[in-house]
């Protein structure tokens, strides 16, 4: 707690200090009412580039932009005093070299108070992580499934499996050796997750990777069950309110064509009602 009485928000030592310990709990949020529900529960809330295809209804996160996410940074901080907020770098904002990356998370961090940003790629982006973290600027990392890199991937495909787990286990050497004080690991087979999560000093955060890691992250919208048609393996559904939503929905509309919505109770009449100190109370 700090001297005024509030929550202590994290920072990234906070973060990376936890290695080996309790679990990180992680979940994406795009607005301010999902940051407040997720702030006293997670340790980080990453405002992903998911943003794209969960709010935007893009095909992937390729087409969103910078503009894009410092408008949902600036959303969601407003809805945290605790939990650690990361700004996913989109793509084209950090890939051309070091200063074009600096220029935009500086952006970022400025124009959404964020404390931290993520971008994806391994050893192709040490030195980028290295000439952030030198200049005051956290960083979590993203190996293994990176989406930004789908097509060249072939689609959201498994990575490391076979004699590929040393590129994806070389990516994480490398990003903790850059200053990384987190990496996520995506949709990587469990003995490799297990065994970077062993190997490297800083924390892993799984998604799709494994139990051993030191933290997990999920998609918050796939975790409550908002889209029926999108059911990943390493996604749980921990409720489903597109369900709940939807019939909701559909008793609104019928009410509203039969005329039982609004009833009287939702209706002004013409002389104001006095309002008894009971009721007030």
């Amino acid at each position: 707690m700090s001297a005024t009485g509030q929550a202590k928000a994290s920072t990234p030592p906070d973060i990376a200090a936890r290695k080996g310990k309790t679990p990180l709990v992680c979940l994406t949020a795009y607005t301010t009412p999902v940051a407040r529900l997720l702030d006293r529960h997670c340790d980080v809330v990453l405002v992903g580039d998911s943003v794209g295809m969960v709010l935007h209804g893009l095909p992937s996160t390729l087409g969103v932009t910078l503009e894009m996410m410092i408008m949902h940074g600036q959303a969601v901080r407003r809805g945290l005093e605790r939990a650690l907020m990361v700004v996913d770098m989109p793509f084209g904002s950090y890939e051309e070299g070091p200063e074009q990356a600096f220029r935009n998370a500086a952006r970022v961090m400025a124009e959404t108070g964020s404390t931290a940003v993520k971008l994806e790629g391994g050893e192709t982006m040490a030195e980028t992580i290295r000439f952030l973290t030198g200049r005051g600027v956290p960083v979590m990392a993203h190996v293994g499934l990176t989406p930004q890199a789908v097509h060249a991937f072939g689609g959201y495909r498994v990575q490391g499996r076979g004699e590929d787990a040393e590129r994806i286990r070389r990516d994480a050497l490398a990003v903790a050796e850059a200053g990384a004080f987190a990496v996520v690991l995506e949709k990587v087979p469990e003995l490799l997750a297990r065994r970077i999560t062993e190997e490297i000093a800083i924390p892993t955060i799984g998604i799709g990777a494994s139990p051993a890691c030191d933290g997990q992250v999920l998609v918050v919208d796939d975790m409550l069950g908002l889209f029926g048609d999108f059911r990943p393996k390493f996604v749980k559904r921990y409720a489903e309110l597109g369900q709940v939503a939807e019939a909701a929905i559909a008793t609104y509309a019928r009410e509203v064509r039969e005329r039982r919505f609004p009833a009287a109770e939702h209706v002004f009449g013409d002389e104001p009602r006095t309002v008894t100190a009971g009721e007030a109370a």
